[in-house]
């Protein structure tokens, strides 16, 4: 053979992006000295050894590598991990909502169907990405491909964003968690004031009711405005303490210890959802809730209104685009089968949604058979005051006697009676039809739903204390439960990208967004929390998810994906998966973008606030800075995605940034060209990388990648220069700005 300068040229397959570990497994069984050595990438770990990041090997590879990285200690930790983050407020007060606003029983369909092509989908693709990767969002985007890495750091940017007034949340439901100790409960009655003669109910309360009093009044101290902050409310600024203090703790080990309170915070809601549905159904008024819940109204569903909010809620249920679905399942064992997962945890959700919706309308049900009471009460005695002036002798059947209690169905046959004897004078007297479903047609969600309605209808309860305490008990923990996904979402990527204590992160998190976070607990803070509520991550989110599917389906390649799943799995796919993530899932969510687009345009920015004089909320504009700020979180949002993108794409970074597994680029079938010394033999030269003394080394790469071989080894192979000199047919490091999807 020429002992010259020549081309080896190894031709394979395909092109792709692998791992160090993948690479190393596709080698030749033959060649041991190969299978025996790792690949170490340039820098240290906390020791001062060098970072050992794959092993080679055939078995036991998958206990091997990455070592250090913690798993889950059972699959069921795991499904309740991810039930616990997925499950969550927007479950009991939401969704409840959207059923009783978007036809009853006919919303449940639109919402089935897109659960099935939106949800489980994107869930999967989620799951699967994570555990093929093993690393957070900002790993698994710039393992894809580098220039769109900006997508985990907008998953980081939004789970900080909605992490700091999701946990103002749960701090309300601790405060009402903590006043339920009290028989009668504080909010049962309403307040007096004493005046110089006589002592007199609250003006601000008489208007409105007790417990509407309480929220507002006692529990928030709200302001008229967003633009009167009014100072600290000392009480939730405690609350809020308290809240962040538990998140750090059961944080700090990460899943270790995040994993072990997961048992309590997952399953104990179930259990107070159960209890409250047994004890309501013994109640008064309980099955006419429920009656009027699963009574569908089938026009509902030929509006496209309907259809976009059920996108939404299965958009937002199950926790996509926050990064905290591809942290969790980052910590599996990569032949998992997430596709289970993926159905199980979203049928769960879906069956917990409907779950809670019995609840709250066997509940409201109750509450509005007592309101209708109270108004036949009051009804009857208006009738009773005409009938006393004499004037009035005919407005009432002979067979009803006033003197004693007035049943509903009576009620109601008074007023037909009357409004044929009055007929156009009837509207005059000033008299209420007094029917229960227009008490349960009265929509009410969030906070009003939660802190308003439902703790109204416990006062009614017996125990109520009792009541109270396992219903704020219960909100504790679904909103803990999300909140551990979402700080996983924060600090999982960024341990990964920038190898820092998990332990320092997790508590410099936590205490600076607590300090953020005193933006909400001032007296103007529940606007805060409705403007981030409704800005900081529903259309963010959104664009996030889409460019989640794009880069799998058009960068990534689904085909090579598939073949990924089927090598993770052990088997392929259904067929149906294909076109969901290529075609049919990326339009429904380019339309529902394109609808949220238009009505935010369409809509202007407003909230609802609280007129103290009036005692009632009134619908008002953000003040100009307000709108400024909305749109601020929504670009502040979205804004890594076109940086990293454009540093990327002008080699201001280095695809390699993160010095993580991510930072590697391989490529497949290429042609590398070795200049040979003079007398050396070619195939020698590829195995041994040998050089003459004349010859100088080849520079490093420059993330310092190398071989090191195995223990024991030694001779000239043992010496090898680190420079990728291995004729194995793939170009290691210093890669051109190419992106790892293309390679």
């Amino acid at each position: 053979m020429p002992k010259n300068s020549k081309a080896v040229k190894r031709e394979l397959d395909d092109d792709v992006t692998e791992s160090a570990r993948d690479l190393l497994s596709n080698e030749d069984a033959c060649d041991d000295s190969f299978k025996k050595s790792s690949l170490i990438i340039g820098g240290h770990d906390g020791d001062g050894k060098p970072r050992n990041v794959e092993e080679g090997g055939s078995d036991g590879e998958e206990e091997e590598e990455e070592e250090e990285r913690p798993a889950w200690n059972s699959k069921l930790q795991y499904i309740l991990a991810q039930v616990g983050f997925s499950v969550g407020l927007g479950n009991v007060w939401r969704f409840p909502y959207l059923c009783q606003k978007n036809g009853g029983g006919a919303y449940l369909v639109p919402y089935l169907i897109l659960l099935v092509l939106i949800g489980i989908p994107l869930f999967f693709l989620e799951l699967a990405v994570g555990q093929r990767i093993r690393r957070g969002s900002i790993g698994v985007w710039n393992y894809i491909s580098p220039r769109l890495g900006g997508i985990g750091f907008a998953s980081c940017v939004v789970c900080f964003f909605v992490a700091l007034y999701y946990n103002v949340i749960i701090s309300w439901s601790l405060f009402y968690f903590s006043q339920s100790f009290q028989q009668p409960l504080p909010w049962h009655e309403c307040p007096l004031v004493k005046s110089q003669n006589s002592t007199d109910v609250v003006p601000e309360c008489k208007k409105s009711s007790a417990t509407t009093y309480y929220w507002y009044r006692e529990a928030l101290d709200i302001s008229d405005s967003i633009s009167e902050g009014g100072g600290l409310n000392w009480k939730m600024t405690l609350c809020l303490l308290a809240a962040w203090s538990m998140v750090c703790l059961a944080m700090i080990k990460g899943i270790q210890s995040s994993g072990k309170v997961m048992y309590f915070s997952s399953l104990f809601p179930y259990v107070v959802l159960i209890c409250f549905l047994v004890r309501s159904l013994l109640l008064e008024g309980s099955m006419d809730g429920i009656r009027h819940m699963f009574t569908p109204k089938l026009e509902k569903m030929l509006e496209a209104k309907v259809w976009r909010e059920a996108a939404t809620q299965v958009f937002f249920a199950l926790g996509l685009g926050f990064g905290g679905v591809i942290a969790f399942s980052s910590y599996n064992k990569r032949n998992n089968n997430c596709h289970f997962d993926a159905v199980l945890v979203s049928f769960i959700n879906f069956f917990t949604s409907v779950l809670a919706t019995l609840v709250v309308f066997a509940v409201l049900g109750f509450k509005a058979n007592i309101m209708n009471g109270r108004c036949v009460e009051l009804n009857s005695n208006k009738i009773l005051g005409l009938l006393a002036n004499g004037s009035e002798t005919n407005l009432i059947p002979n067979h009803i006697n006033l003197s004693h209690k007035v049943s509903v169905d009576e009620y109601h046959e008074m007023i037909e009676h009357i409004k044929s004897v009055k007929k156009d004078n009837f509207f005059k007297l000033g008299l209420q039809s007094c029917r229960i479903e227009d008490e349960l047609n009265k929509t009410v969600q969030g906070t009003g739903l939660a802190f308003i309605a439902f703790t109204e209808a416990m006062t009614h309860f017996p125990a109520s204390p009792f009541w109270s305490v396992m219903f704020f008990l219960m909100l504790v923990n679904l909103g803990l439960g999300s909140m551990f996904g979402t700080i996983e979402g924060i600090l999982t990527p960024l341990i990964d990208t920038f190898k820092v204590r998990k332990e320092l992160l997790t508590v410099g998190c936590c205490v600076l967004a607590f300090f953020l976070g005193l933006l909400f607990v001032q007296r103007s803070g529940n606007y805060f929390v409705a403007m981030f509520d409704d800005y900081s991550a529903t259309l963010p989110l959104l664009i996030v998810v889409i460019l989640e599917n794009l880069a799998i389906a058009w960068f990534y390649g689904i085909d090579k994906f598939f073949e990924d799943l089927k090598d993770m799995l052990g088997f392929t796919p259904y067929r149906f998966y294909y076109y969901m993530w290529k075609f049919i899932t990326p339009i429904l969510l380019l339309v529902l973008l394109g609808s949220s687009f238009v009505q935010l345009i369409m809509k202007p920015p407003e909230y609802s606030a609280w007129i103290q004089s009036e005692a009632k909320e009134q619908i008002v504009g953000f003040p100009p800075w307000g709108v400024a700020v909305c749109f601020s979180l929504v670009v502040l949002a979205v804004l890594p995605v076109p940086v990293v993108f454009a540093l990327r794409y002008f080699n201001v970074m280095g695809d390699g940034g993160s010095g993580g597994i991510s930072a590697v680029s391989y490529k497949k079938g290429i042609i590398i060209n070795e200049t040979l010394a003079p007398g050396e033999d070619d195939d020698a030269s590829l195995l041994r990388a040998k050089t003459t003394p004349s010859e100088a080394p080849s520079p490093p790469p420059a993330n310092g990648i190398y071989r090191k071989q195995s223990a024991g080894r030694s001779g000239p192979e043992a010496d090898a220069a680190p420079n990728g000199r291995y004729g194995i047919g793939y170009l290691m490091a210093d890669m051109p700005d190419v992106p790892e999807s293309d390679l």
